[in-house]
């Protein structure tokens, strides 16, 4: 285990409650008389810090998504979290009003994560000066028969004054007059061109970061502009391998105001995709230029202002020129950077085909005569590289051979298995609205949602256990991550190192798809393959070779689209900070107006509205651009 990855490894307490003898009180009478105290603490600054830890244990969690301070928090122990309230609460006041009403799914219940640790969990409203929001609280019995908070989550919903117009707060709309510039087409492509205004905020990518951002920033009034270099909206899904289709079911991966039908599949085929994502552009007034780039771009500190040099290029090849001057500039092109694309020795004399996987489009489309005399080598086992693999043994290739560095996390996407265990009763056909089970899911500290997922791992491999024992005897090595706690380690540490299996781990315990361990790599390439950097210098013969090899910080994004000096003024993007945030990604960045914006669907949705509510909170002045931390009590 790597020393950042024992930071984030815990020991869960071990919280049985005492049930006496005669009925005890029931979860909503439990959660009841809690929250009372819980409201009555918070309402005294004065005495907080003294009778704070009547209501929570002393190894109690917060984490805090823009309810206290404009970030992103996690704090452990009641130390750190009276130094949290004692901070923010005098001048906020953060108030925790509602429990769930009933009917709710997160009404007071009694939750059993894992074997010795019992709680009752509920979700709350809360409000304070400045915003209002919700929250899940956790309660876990002492000793004593006490019932104290274990883990409070609070998250900002919406800024008073500025909330979304969505709802009973919808626009108009209807309007017979063409006074005030036209009737709705006519009006909506004068905004569309920005003639009249200029963008507050500029999204770079009209993928699901860019799309979700955007819809978040219409329903709070913000001008936005999104940009991309492609043909049409959805070409980032639309022009990728051909068999691909999503790894997530599509109860998790709505986006924001505009679900997925009822008769949509689990998994979405990339093309679909892509025509939903013009789809939804198209019905929620999105301003998309395609065929558009950013060729310079300055930033002055003292204005808070970015001025741009936008070209953007016709159907027929014709260019115009914009210079605009946006407060903000939002990265949606991916958690990713440029592809990672090694260099080996004597690569020059390869006589094959080589090739980065981000290339990669359907080895259908190569003539079968010629496939069939092909040995393919696909170097990585994520989920690209699973997924090119198969494409290839489908295909027809004479072999595929995937060659392995290093473990990988396997959960399966079939029906009743991994990934549906995962998301089952929060994002499936019997779960809560959409809103609430965003807010539950995020509510767990990154930590706690690692120590509990080792027996959440284990289970899941119970569920798949033939096929992992295939996996095994083919020699393909598997790592649940560290403390085997799965799949969300990897995602939010690596971004990688696993699959999501979609049929290529039967095809390896088959046999038909051919797996060879390298630790060390390739030393090295010949005419005819390539050469292993594994003791023995194994020749690996090959006529193809794609390299699955994964893509760099997103920081490499803004120095190819905005330049070197605003990168290098960017902390690095993903992995976690020693409280077990997400770095960097829907946070200050370390340049101010310069955001990131990234991750699976579910991830943008969620956090296109955290992001949108703290480039809201600039625009009102509570959350100043040239101190992007800055706390929301110097702001009030």
């Amino acid at each position: 285990m790597l020393a950042t990855d024992s930071i984030h490894t815990i020991q869960l307490p071990n919280f049985t409650p005492k049930h006496p003898s005669i009925a005890p009180p029931s979860p909503t009478e439990i959660t009841t008389k809690w929250f009372a105290a819980f409201q009555d603490v918070l309402a005294n600054p004065a005495t907080l810090g003294t009778r704070l830890p009547t209501i929570l244990h002393t190894d109690c969690w917060w984490r805090d998504k823009l309810g206290l301070s404009w970030d992103f928090r996690t704090l452990r122990g009641i130390d750190a979290v009276r130094d949290y309230l004692l901070k923010y609460q005098p001048t906020l006041k953060l108030r925790p009003e509602n429990l769930a009403k009933p009917g709710n799914r997160f009404t007071p219940q009694v939750d059993v994560p894992m074997e010795g640790l019992e709680w009752i969990e509920a979700m709350f409203d809360w409000e304070t000066s400045i915003g209002r929001g919700k929250g899940i609280i956790r309660l876990a019995q002492r000793e004593d028969g006490q019932w104290k908070g274990y883990m409070v989550y609070t998250t900002l919903e919406e800024i008073k004054g500025h909330e979304e117009k969505i709802g009973h707060r919808r626009p108009h709309g209807g309007r017979n007059s063409l006074s005030g510039g036209g009737n709705w087409a006519e009006r909506r492509e004068r905004e569309r061109e920005f003639l009249d205004e200029e963008p507050t905020v500029i999204c770079i990518g009209a993928g699901q970061a860019g799309l979700n951002l955007a819809a978040r920033f219409r329903a709070l009034g913000i001008p936005c502009l999104v940009i991309d270099q492609n043909e049409r909206i959805g070409d980032n899904w639309r022009k990728r391998y051909r068999t691909l289709v999503t790894h997530d079911p599509a109860q998790f991966t709505h986006m924001a105001y505009l679900p997925f039908p009822s008769i949509w599949p689990t998994f979405t085929p990339k093309d679909k995709l892509a025509d939903w994502f013009e789809s939804y552009a198209s019905l929620l007034e999105l301003n998309v230029w395609m065929r558009t780039t950013i060729t310079e771009s300055t930033y002055d500190d003292a204005t808070h202002k970015w001025t741009v040099t936008v070209i953007r290029r016709d159907a027929d090849g014709n260019t115009t020129t914009r210079i605009m001057h946006p407060k903000h500039i939002i990265m949606c092109t991916g958690h990713s950077g440029k592809p990672k694309v090694p260099n080996f020795p004597n690569q020059a004399a390869f006589q094959g085909k080589l090739y980065h996987g981000s290339e990669h489009k359907d080895a259908s489309l190569i003539p079968p005569s010629e496939l069939a005399n092909k040995r393919v080598v696909v170097v990585g086992t994520g989920n690209s590289g699973h997924d090119i693999a198969q494409n290839y043994h489908e295909a027809g290739a004479a072999s595929v051979t995937m060659l392995q560095r290093r473990g990988t996390y396997v959960i399966s996407a079939l029906d009743g298995k991994g990934i549906f265990m995962m998301h089952e009763g929060l994002y499936d056909e019997n779960g809560p609205p959409t809103a609430d089970a965003d807010v539950y899911g995020e509510s767990l500290p990154n930590a706690v949602h690692f120590a509990l997922n080792v027996g959440f791992t284990k289970r899941v491999a119970a569920a798949e256990a033939p096929v992992l024992a295939g996996l095994d005897k083919a020699g393909f090595a598997r790592d649940a991550g560290p403390d085997g706690s799965g799949l969300m380690r990897k995602y939010l540490t690596r971004g990688g190192g696993y699959y999501i299996d979609v049929g290529a781990s039967q095809l390896i315990a088959d046999g038909k798809i051919n797996v060879v361990r390298s630790e060390g790599g390739i030393s090295g390439f010949t005419r005819d393959g390539l050469v292993l950097a594994d003791g023995a210098n194994t020749h690996l013969a090959a006529d193809v070779v794609v390299l699955a090899t994964g893509y760099d910080n997103m920081k490499t994004s803004v120095a190819k689209a905005l330049g070197e000096q605003h990168a290098a003024r960017c902390a690095d993007v993903w992995d976690l900070d020693a409280e077990g945030e997400i770095r960097t990604m829907w946070r200050p960045s370390g340049h101010p107006g310069l955001w990131f914006m990234g991750g699976n669907l579910a991830m943008c949705r969620i956090h296109s509205k955290t992001l949108a509510l703290q480039i809201l909170a600039c625009e009102v002045g509570l959350n100043r651009q040239d101190e992007p931390c800055r706390s929301m009590v110097q702001a009030a």
